[in-house]
């Protein structure tokens, strides 16, 4: 029989410094093992579990109830069996975000992660702004039950809910390939030429019949690029001065940044606007179809290879070839039918605030009208983004 008891240890009060170096001392000086430790503190409040191995004729257990005494916080103890090593499981991250999470909203998900089968392992909290945000990490259960659950509780509670299997591939991503026109931007560049052009019902039309079918992409952009001959570079000066980034596109560029990541920019619009939304921004590169201009004046032409749904695909395989970077470890972001191959080509496709056959399509969606929310999907810590922009001295230039 052994000489040692596995004792799960629970301790909750008032957080202060030197809690746990207390509790360790005292286990350490009865010969105590530690094998297993989580700790978590929320608003001064201090949750610490131990699972320790102790001999049997330990004092240790009555020495931490005085300890705990002496600084009003509470001990509790349990025996538990000898195997003190868990089955290994297949974990998964399940991110919930919205603009408000309320207990019914949360409690969904959790019905939702039960109902699949999975068990929630730990909980905690990714930021509070611009959005709230939390990561659940679930262990067990079947993906293929859990997910339409996870997304018939974000429809009822109006909520993003991202599941994604947890471990070294989720927490490797280095490349990050995002559309511009509705997602990097606020705009859509086809449509402010088309003002300015006088031909917004002509623009609109085009539109229309490329997402009824009718027309491929190539086709409807060729269309609507004849419609812009005779614009003067004016025009598209006055279009480039109307851009919108998206809220926290700065953000979201500058953490990913930090973190090593490779960002890079593909649109099936235009150079003349993208190129310079790269310089701003600082992307590493940037892709997009040419305006052909003559003598100050659209010709109604493009020049080069055209950027359509399978070129963008084949541009996130080529950067990440040239950044030595597999394409596992890739996201793509976008919101357009245009998008839908490179969304599926990559490690992790995210549609934000996309059109339904988008979402059907990517592995997770945002609908909150903030780019840097997709940082939380990624488990990026909005404290971690703040304290990185103070260090930095930029930490008011969060837009």
């Amino acid at each position: 029989m052994s000489d040692h008891n596995n004792i799960l240890i629970r301790v909750s009060g008032t957080d202060r410094p030197g809690i746990t170096a207390g509790l360790l001392s005292i286990l350490a000086s009865e010969g105590g093992e530690v094998l297993d430790m989580e700790q978590v503190v929320v608003r001064d409040h201090l949750m610490l579990s131990l699972l320790v191995s102790l001999p049997e004729r330990s004092t240790a257990l009555k020495d931490l109830l005085f300890f705990g005494w002496e600084r009003s916080i509470t001990i509790e103890f349990d025996v538990v069996e000898s195997d003190p090593e868990p089955p290994a499981r297949i974990r998964h991250a399940v991110t919930v975000l919205g603009e408000g999470l309320s207990a019914m909203a949360l409690a969904g998900v959790a019905e939702a992660i039960a109902g699949g089968g999975g068990n929630i392992d730990r909980i905690f909290r990714l930021s509070r702004y611009p959005v709230y945000s939390y990561e659940l990490v679930v262990s067990g259960g079947d993906v293929s039950e859990m997910r339409p659950r996870l997304l018939q509780a974000a429809a009822d509670h109006r909520i993003d809910v991202a599941i994604q299997r947890e471990g070294l591939e989720r927490r490797a991503k280095r490349l990050v390939l995002i559309d511009v026109d509705s997602t990097l931007i606020q705009d859509e560049v086809i449509d402010l030429l088309a003002e300015e052009a006088g031909i917004t019902d002509q623009v609109a039309a085009i539109t229309e019949r490329a997402m009824a079918g009718e027309l491929d992409f190539g086709q409807a952009l060729a269309e609507r690029v004849g419609l812009l001959a005779g614009l003067d570079v004016g025009a598209l000066e006055r279009v480039r001065a109307k851009v919108r980034l998206t809220p926290g596109a700065r953000t979201f560029v500058r953490t990913l940044h930090r973190l090593g990541y490779v960002v890079a920019a593909v649109s099936g619009g235009f150079s003349f606007f993208v190129d310079e939304l790269g310089s701003d921004l600082g992307l590493d590169h940037v892709f997009s179809n040419t305006l052909e201009v003559a003598d100050g004046v659209v010709t109604g032409k493009l020049a080069g290879t055209i950027v359509d749904r399978a070129r963008k695909a084949d541009i996130l395989r080529e950067v990440a070839a040239r950044e030595a970077i597999p394409v596992s470890q890739t996201v793509a972001v976008g919101d357009g039918a245009n998008d839908l191959d490179m969304l599926e080509a990559a490690g992790l496709g995210i549609a934000f605030n996309a059109k339904p056959v988008v979402k059907e399509v990517a592995d997770t969606s945002v609908n909150v009208p903030y780019l840097d929310a997709i940082l939380f999907v990624l488990g990026i810590r909005r404290e971690d983004v703040e304290a990185a922009d103070a260090a930095g001295g930029d930490a008011t230039a969060i837009t």
